[in-house]
């Protein structure tokens, strides 16, 4: 479905360009949309945050504000294009349908990839805009993908350009890397009552959370722990709070929406979201101090008010496998949570483990039932 809509968005940008543009105003629009999906990936996350707050549009704040702010940025540049390019400029009849024709591929995959975008952050169906992951068993390393690419090549655009000088000291690839990815994932339970959208102070991170896993940690089965070629296996402490379980869903997550962001150690600098960044996902979290509870990235974990302490919050140990030569900068917590970590500890250093005994409940896969027949 995903595929046949880009050729469709596809189809119908290039016959209006085709038969009512010219090449320069073509051109144009092209830019004026690649300049209001800057405007939208910049600032949706500003805008939907409001409105979380504010606890309008919950769990819609994303998609929509994604949606609006490219609609008004658009709107307003092509009003001033427009005023800019009324003389009428003929290129000839071979570069007029040549270049119109290009053009309608251009903004067509432009606007296909944007409102993919959008509807990936929409709290639907983890099948629609199309399945980039199975519900039960995501692999990560091969997403689905629709026809060209349409929203990678959106959202790529959009790294790219914020990671470079356009960036400032904050970049999307660093906050977002992999965001399709993000998003998808984010989704996989949202059939099994898990919101994909949450309180931005749904997670702290205590002065000291990064160190590296303790030696002779044994998993679920009894088993010692297996260390990974090329990984350091490193324990990251998460102060799940108040805000989460009182958020819409509950304290309801998959550890598939919770992810480090790591950056080479030699661009890790403290506080630096230049960049770009690698999203790590958790193996599990402590169950006991020396007992790893190995978890898939679709198992439910849920926290509820008794399991807060008197601060009201709940720290886990979670357990990542992350690859040598990189550090955490970065933890998210769903689509909307982003805390900053502290640079890791030595083992020396590192505070008594803080077991995690709730057992958290499969994934049920909720179907509809079947219809009488009538």
């Amino acid at each position: 479905m995903g595929s046949l809509f880009v050729v469709l968005i596809i189809l119908g940008c290039v016959a209006y360009l085709y038969l009512k543009g010219t090449f320069v105003k073509s051109f144009v629009l092209v830019i004026t949309a690649i300049c209001a999906s800057v405007v939208a990936f910049g600032y949706f996350e500003l805008l939907a945050n409001i409105l979380i707050d504010k606890k309008i549009l919950m769990p819609w704040a994303d998609s929509l504000s994604f949606i609006l702010l490219f609609i008004l940025a658009f709107a307003i540049l092509q009003t001033i294009a427009g005023q800019l390019t009324r003389r009428k400029v003929d290129l000839g009849l071979l570069p007029e349908r040549i270049g119109r024709i290009i053009c309608g591929i251009f903004l067509g995959l432009i606007v296909s990839g944007l409102l993919l975008a959008a509807a990936a952050m929409a709290p639907i169906s983890p099948k629609y805009p199309y399945q980039r992951f199975d519900e039960t068993r995501p692999d990560l390393e091969n997403p689905g993908k629709v026809l060209l690419n349409a929203d990678g090549f959106a959202t790529g655009w959009f790294s790219i350009v914020s990671g470079g000088s356009f960036s400032g000291k904050k970049s999307f690839a660093t906050l977002h890397p992999a965001f399709l990815d993000q998003l998808f994932l984010n989704r996989c339970a949202i059939n099994n009552g898990v919101s994909s959208v949450t309180s931005p102070d749904a997670i702290e991170v205590p002065r000291i959370a990064v160190w590296p896993a303790p030696e002779g940690l044994k998993g679920s089965d009894g088993k010692p722990i297996q260390p990974e070629s090329g990984h350091n296996l490193t324990i990251v402490r998460v102060e799940i709070t108040i805000q989460a379980v009182k958020a819409k869903g509950g304290g309801a997550f998959t550890p598939s929406q919770l992810r480090l962001v790591c950056k080479q150690n030699s661009d890790a600098k403290q506080g630096s979201l230049a960049g770009r960044g690698e999203n790590i996902y958790p193996i599990g979290y402590m169950k006991t101090v020396d007992e790893l509870q190995m978890k898939k990235l679709t198992d439910r974990i849920e926290i509820g008010y008794s399991d807060l302490d008197n601060n009201g919050v709940k720290s886990i140990d979670f357990a990542f496998y992350i690859p040598d030569g990189l550090v955490p900068i970065l933890v998210e917590f769903k689509q909307n949570c982003i805390k900053q970590l502290p640079a890791p500890v030595s083992a020396d250093k590192a505070p008594p483990i803080m077991p995690f005994e709730k057992q958290a409940e499969p994934v049920r896969i909720i179907t509809e039932p079947n219809k009488p027949s009538e």
